[in-house]
């Protein structure tokens, strides 16, 4: 009698509902963002699971602060994906 779901080849959603242990190929669930201040728009790295008050370099402002899991970015924060930075790096670059 076969399986009623390919153990094989599991759909991206179901993967990343899984303990990190669990999955078919084991991948943390944190990760690094590199956050704009809004005021002086530098950009700093913030870990995704900070446990600390993350400040700005330039201006001290707070960019993220951090709870029981996943660190609140602050309002009016945003982080570019790399595809916006590979974007700018490019435009700089030509």
């Amino acid at each position: 009698m076969p399986l009623a779901k390919d153990l094989l080849h599991p759909s991206p959603e179901e993967e990343k509902r899984r303990h990190k242990k669990k999955r078919l190929v084991q991948s943390p669930n944190s990760y690094f963002m590199d956050v704009k201040c809004p005021g002086c728009y530098k950009i700093t790295t913030v870990f995704s699971h900070a446990q600390t008050v993350v400040l700005c370099v330039g201006c001290s402002t707070v960019l993220c602060q951090p709870t029981g899991g996943k660190a609140r970015l602050t309002e009016g924060q945003y982080y570019p994906t790399e595809d916006m930075l590979s974007d700018s790096y490019n435009k700089i670059a030509d």
